[in-house]
C-alpha cells in the first residue's frame, strides 16, 4: 500500500523533546524556592539536545495553544556546565531581555532573533557576551533592540526588573555605545529592518571578515562602504533597499558574491535596465543565486517571441529568453523573478525560479519568501489558491506543507492568515483528500484552529470554518475536540451577526456532537453549548425566521442531549420548553424543525428525574396533538409517541392530572402506532437501544411496550445489518422473550416481538442476504 502525502512519522528525537517540554517537572526539572523552575542536579545535556529543546519550545509556544509558556524556562540553560547551547532561534514578542541574559554565559555559535520587538538595548549588552564565539547573528525585525527603555538604565531588584520589562523601548533613547568590536568570528549577519537612526556604516566597520550580509529595508546613503568586503562577501541581501547608480556600481565590484538579492516589494524611482542587469551578470561571475523580483524593466530585456530558441523550455544560458542571462557561464541555482514580466518567458536559465507563470514558480515563491517577507508570501499563496480552485494542484504535499509553514510562521499576519486559510480550503477538499495522510491533515487542523483563535475577523473565521467542513466530523477533529468546540461557541456568541459564518459554525457544532461518546457531550455541555444554541433559537424567533441556523440548532440540541441527563437538565433550566412551544406556534408547517424538536424532547423524556417537568396539561396536550402529525413521514408522530411512552411508563400515580386523561392519551398513542407503515425508512440514528429496551418487560403501560416493540421491528426490518447485531449485543432477544410471557402484552405486540426475533435469527444465518 503506497504511503500517503505527509505520512513520514516524527523522529524519536522530536517526540522525546516535545514530551520533555510538556512534562518538564516530571522529566528534567523540579520546583525550587519561590516556585521557581530549576534543573535537576543530575541532568547534564549536550548542545544537540539543548538546542533542540529551546528551538522546539519556541515552535510549541507559537503553534500549539495547549502549550503554556514556562516562566523562567531560559534560566534552565544559564549554567554551561550542565546545559550547552550553540545554535538558538528565537522569534516574536515572547522573548524578553531577561531571557537572553539567562543564556549569557553560553558559547553561542548561532543566534537568530526574528521580530523580537520586546528586546531593548539591554540585550545588546548580552550580545556582547557572545562576541568570542558567535559566527552567525540575525536581528531581523528586532526594531527596538537599538533603543533603551525609558526610566532607570539598570534594574536594581526583581520588582524593578519586572517593571522595566513591561516598559516599551523609547524611540528617543537610541543606544550609541554598542559596537561589534571584538566579534572577530562573526561571518553571517542579518540586520534586516535596522532603524533609520542607526548608521549601518559605523555599526559594521569592525566586521571586516563578513561573508554574508542582509540589510533588507535599510537605507544606505553612502553605499561605497560595502566595498570593504569585496574580497570576502559571498551573500548580499538588499531587499527593499532604494537602489542607486552608486550602489549598483559598488555591488558589481563585489566579485566573490554567489548570492545577490536586490528584489523589492514597494515601488521605486530606480528602474532596472538591460544595461544594469548585463553589468551585474558580467561583473559577478560567481553568482549562483540572483533575485530581482519586483523590478520594473525600463527597456526590453527579452528575446522577441519569434526569435526564441525552438523546442521545450531550456535552462541553457545560450538559449535564454532574457538577453543579459545569455552571458551566464552556467544556469543559476535560483532566480527570483516574482512580480516581474520576465517570469513569463519560455527559456529561463535557472533550476529554481520564483514567479507567477505556473504552479512551480508560485510554490518556489512561497518557499523563498515566507520567513522574512510575508507581504510577498501572501501574494504567492493567493495565486496558489487560484491554481487549486480553478486548475489542479499537482504538487499537493509541497503546497500543503508550504502553506502550513507560512501560517505557523506568521500567526499574527492577517493577510497571510486570510489567503492561507482560503488556500487550505481548496487543498483539503474531496479532490485531493485521498492523497493526504492523517498526520498531514492534523497539521492542517492545528493551523486552522490557530487562525480561528487569533483572528475574530469575518473572512478568516469563514475560511477556517469552511476548511473544517472538509474533514470527517467528528472523527478527524476528535484529537482537538474541546478546543474546536470552544472556538465555535465563541463564534456563535450573540454579538456576531454574520449569517454565513453562523450557519457554518452551527453545522459544525451539530456534526461534532453527533455520534460521539457521552463524556465528550457532557464536557461540551459544560462549555455553554446548550445555552448558546438556545440563544440562537431565541434570536431567530425574534426575527420570525426559521432557517438552517434554527433547524441546525435544534438538531444540535437533539444530539447533545442524547443519553446525557446533565445536558437535558440544562435545556430545561434555560427555558428550552418555552422556546419549543414558541417555535411550534410560530412555525406550524416546518416539518424538519418539528422532527428535531421532538427528537430532543424524546431524550429529555428518557431521564426519569426530569419527566415530572414534562407532565403538565399544556405539554401533554401538545405531544398528544402531534401524534396526528404527518410531517416528515412518521418522524414527528413517532417522536411524540416516544416522549409519551416514557411519561406513561411512570404509571397512573405519577400522572396527577385530570385533563387530559392518561387512558385517553394511551388510546391515541395506540391508534397512531397502528397507522404507521412498518417498512418506513427512517431519519434517525440509534447508538444504543437501552432507552427502548427498558420499556419492554413491564405491564404498567402496554402501549409503551407496543411502541418500543414497533420501533425495534421497524429498525431491524429496514436496516438489519446495522440494528440486528446491536439488538442481540444489548440483550434485546431475552427481553422480547419476556414480552411473550407477559399476560398484559397485546397480541399485536407479541406478534411483532416474534417477528423481531425471527429477523435477527435470519440475519445470523445469512448476513450477506440482508446486507445487500
Amino acid at each position: 500500500m503506497a504511503a500517503k502525502a505527509g505520512d513520514n512519522p516524527d523522529s524519536l528525537m522530536a517526540l522525546s523533546t516535545a514530551f520533555c517540554l510538556r512534562n518538564l517537572r516530571r522529566t528534567m526539572c523540579y520546583m525550587g524556592d519561590g516556585n521557581k523552575l530549576c534543573l535537576r542536579s543530575d541532568v547534564f545535556l549536550p548542545s544537540e539536545i539543548c538546542d533542540k529543546l529551546v528551538n522546539t519550545y519556541m515552535e510549541l509556544v507559537h503553534s500549539d495553544s495547549n502549550f503554556e509558556p514556562q516562566d523562567g524556562f531560559f534560566q534552565l540553560f544559564s549554567d554551561p556546565r550542565s546545559t550547552r547551547l550553540t545554535r538558538v532561534q528565537l522569534r516574536e514578542d515572547l522573548v524578553r531581555d531577561r531571557d537572553l541574559e539567562a543564556i549569557g554565559k553560553q558559547d553561542l555559535i548561532e543566534l537568530h532573533l526574528t521580530y523580537c520587538n520586546s528586546l531593548s538595548a539591554r540585550s545588546l549588552k548580552t550580545l556582547a557576551s557572545f562576541r568570542q564565539t558567535l559566527v552567525s547573528l540575525s536581528l531581523f525585525g528586532c526594531s527596538h533592540i537599538f533603543y533603551r527603555k525609558g526610566g532607570a538604565p539598570l534594574a536594581c531588584n526583581e520588582d524593578d526588573e519586572e517593571e522595566e520589562e513591561q516598559r516599551p523601548a523609547s524611540r528617543h533613547a537610541l543606544e550609541t555605545d554598542f559596537s561589534f568590536q571584538g566579534f572577530n568570528r562573526l561571518r553571517l549577519l542579518n540586520l534586516g529592518g535596522l532603524p533609520e537612526e542607526v548608521d549601518p556604516e559605523a555599526l559594521l566597520k569592525p566586521l571586516p571578515a563578513l561573508t554574508s550580509l542582509d540589510l533588507s529595508g535599510v537605507q544606505l546613503p553612502r553605499a561605497a562602504f560595502l566595498a570593504q568586503w569585496k574580497e570576502r562577501l559571498a551573500s548580499l541581501v538588499l531587499y527593499n533597499v532604494d537602489l542607486s547608480e552608486e550602489l549598483v556600481n559598488t555591488v558589481v565590484e563585489l566579485g566573490h558574491l554567489r548570492h545577490l538579492d536586490i528584489s523589492r516589494e514597494r515601488t521605486s524611482k530606480f528602474k532596472m535596465t538591460r544595461k544594469i542587469l548585463t553589468a551585474i551578470v558580467q561583473g559577478l561571475v560567481n553568482l549562483v543565486s540572483l533575485d530581482i523580483s519586483g523590478h520594473i524593466m525600463l527597456d526590453n530585456c527579452t528575446v522577441p517571441h519569434l526569435e526564441e530558441a525552438m523546442g521545450r523550455p531550456s535552462i541553457e544560458p545560450c538559449k535564454s529568453s532574457i538577453y543579459p542571462f545569455q552571458e551566464l557561464k552556467r544556469p543559476l541555482q535560483f532566480l527570483g523573478l516574482y512580480n516581474t514580466t520576465l517570469c513569463n518567458v519560455t527559456h529561463i536559465p535557472a533550476y529554481k525560479v520564483t514567479g507567477s507563470k505556473n504552479e512551480d514558480q508560485v510554490l518556489n515563491a512561497i518557499e523563498a519568501y515566507t520567513e522574512f517577507r510575508p507581504e510577498l508570501a501572501h501574494r504567492a499563496i493567493n495565486q496558489l489558491f487560484d491554481i487549486a480552485r480553478i486548475q489542479h494542484c499537482s504538487q499537493l504535499l509541497r503546497a500543503l506543507q508550504l502553506v502550513i509553514a507560512a501560517l505557523k510562521c506568521h500567526k499574527y499576519e492577517k493577510s497571510v492568515q486570510v489567503t492561507g486559510s482560503a488556500a487550505l480550503f481548496y487543498l483539503t477538499n474531496t479532490e485531493y483528500r485521498s492523497d493526504q495522510s492523517m498526520r498531514l491533515r492534523r497539521q492542517v487542523i492545528q493551523v486552522v484552529l490557530n487562525g480561528m483563535e487569533q483572528y475574530q475577523e469575518v473572512t478568516v473565521q469563514r475560511n477556517c470554518c469552511l476548511t473544517l467542513c472538509n474533514f470527517s466530523i467528528p472523527e478527524e477533529l476528535e484529537f482537538q475536540y474541546g478546543r474546536v468546540n470552544l472556538l465555535l461557541l465563541k463564534i456563535l456568541e450573540p454579538a456576531r451577526q454574520d449569517e454565513s459564518i453562523q450557519r457554518i459554525a452551527v453545522h459544525l457544532c451539530n456534526a461534532l456532537v453527533c455520534q460521539v461518546d457521552n463524556h465528550h457531550k457532557e464536557a461540551v455541555g459544560k462549555m455553554g453549548f446548550v445555552k448558546t444554541m438556545l440563544n440562537l433559537i431565541q434570536k431567530k424567533l425574534q426575527d420570525r425566521m426559521c432557517d438552517q441556523v434554527m433547524e441546525f440548532s435544534w438538531s444540535a440540541l437533539w444530539n447533545i442531549t442524547d443519553e446525557t441527563p446533565d445536558n437535558c437538565q440544562m435545556f430545561l433550566n434555560c427555558r428550552g420548553m418555552s422556546l419549543f412551544l414558541d417555535c411550534l406556534k410560530e412555525f406550524p408547517d416546518k416539518q424538519e424543525l418539528h422532527r428535531n424538536m421532538l427528537g430532543l424532547l424524546g431524550n429529555v423524556a428518557e431521564v426519569r428525574a426530569l419527566r415530572p417537568q414534562l407532565l403538565t396539561p399544556q405539554f401533554i396536550s401538545v405531544f398528544s396533538d402531534l401524534l396526528d402529525s404527518k410531517a416528515d413521514g412518521i418522524e414527528v408522530s413517532y417522536n411524540a409517541c416516544g416522549v409519551l411512552s416514557h411519561i406513561v411508563f411512570d404509571g397512573p400515580e405519577a400522572w396527577g392530572m385530570e385533563e387530559p386523561l392518561r387512558d385517553t392519551v394511551m388510546d391515541k398513542m395506540m391508534a397512531a402506532i397502528q397507522s404507521w407503515d412498518v417498512t418506513s425508512r427512517r431519519n434517525i440514528n440509534y447508538r444504543s437501544f437501552e432507552p427502548i429496551l427498558r420499556l419492554l418487560p413491564q405491564s404498567i403501560a402496554p402501549v409503551s411496550q407496543h411502541w418500543a416493540t414497533w420501533a425495534l421491528f421497524n429498525l431491524v426490518s429496514v436496516y438489519p445489518s446495522k440494528y440486528c447485531p446491536l439488538l442481540v449485543k444489548e440483550g434485546g432477544i431475552v427481553l422480547l422473550e419476556k414480552v411473550l410471557e407477559l399476560q398484559t402484552s397485546h397480541e399485536e405486540t407479541k406478534d411483532m416481538a416474534r417477528k423481531v426475533m425471527e429477523q435477527c435469527e435470519n440475519f445470523k444465518e445469512d448476513p450477506m442476504e440482508t446486507a445487500r
